[in-house]
């Protein structure tokens, strides 16, 4: 029997492999189900078609053309697959009521928005490991490990998630430039950039311009690129070695950034364990 964890898998590489053929239409919601699997089964359907800039009827013919009856029926795959992959049965039934009342009952109090996004938060963290190869972890804490300098950039909601990781990354005494554009000097601040450096880029959908332009000036540089994006067809996937993609929780059009912190502290506990000798008992401090 198919299980919903390899529906789901098998619909998102159907996605990506027919991504280049789509209309521009159709494009767009493939972009925002590749983007937003933890939001989907929370979503309405006039939700989705407004988060992705489409009518509702575009997201009918988008099942259709992927051999679905509707979109609620696509739906379906993700919403049992959150369900299987919530561990406790008790979260599962509380997901259960929240799914399927969800157009009725949206959170309103802040306690329910706070129960909600400790929810969708907890289960986004769940499905992080799977999505994350072991290959591409170790690869990017040797590119940190071997790097003479270190360039992070996250503009506007990345932000908080690059000033993370060059705080990190200077306790942990490794020479790390955040790149801020302050006085506008976006391009003068990564002008130093060398083959043997690395540039980390952090941006989210939609992407900011001057992200993807400084990623395209590092590359000319022959700089190495460590990613952090919300989708494989993000422009900065083209430009780095390697590429995380993490796919954060979402309420109401808020993004949580939990899964990308989660990610960034284990870059840096992975660098500062492989760098460093330990005392029995000794932490590594990143902060």
């Amino acid at each position: 029997m198919t299980t919903s964890a390899s529906q789901l898998s098998s619909l998102q590489d159907d996605i990506r492999d027919r991504y280049d053929t789509l209309s521009k239409r159709l494009k767009q919601v493939a972009r925002y189900i590749l983007d937003n699997s933890t939001s989907i089964p929370f979503d309405t359907i006039a939700s989705i078609a407004d988060k992705a800039n489409v009518p509702p009827s575009t997201l009918i013919r988008f099942a259709n053309a992927f051999g679905f009856d509707g979109f609620n029926e696509m739906k379906q795959v993700f919403r049992q697959h959150m369900m299987e992959d919530t561990v406790s049965y008790t979260e599962r039934a509380r997901l259960f009521r929240q799914t399927a009342g969800r157009e009725a009952n949206a959170p309103e109090t802040p306690m329910e928005i706070l129960s909600m996004f400790s929810m969708v938060n907890s289960m986004a963290l769940q499905q992080l490991p799977g999505q994350i190869k072991e290959d591409d972890l170790a690869r990017a804490v040797k590119l940190l490990a071997e790097a003479s300098n270190i360039y992070v950039i996250g503009l506007r909601r990345s932000f908080s998630i690059a000033s993370y990781l060059t705080y990190a990354l200077r306790h942990l005494e490794r020479r790390a430039f955040l790149i801020d554009g302050l006085g506008g000097m976006f391009a003068e601040q990564l002008s130093m950039v060398q083959s043997d450096d690395v540039v980390i880029a952090i941006s989210y959908s939609p992407y900011a311009q001057e992200v993807v332009e400084l990623v395209s000036m590092g590359a000319k540089n022959g700089a190495r690129q460590i990613a952090i994006t919300d989708s494989l067809v993000s422009p900065l996937a083209a430009f780095s070695e390697v590429c995380f993609v993490v796919r954060e929780a979402q309420v109401d059009g808020f993004r949580s950034q939990v899964s990308s912190m989660c990610l960034s502290q284990t870059l840096m506990l992975s660098l500062a364990m492989q760098n460093a000798t330990y005392l029995p008992g000794d932490t590594p401090k990143v902060g």
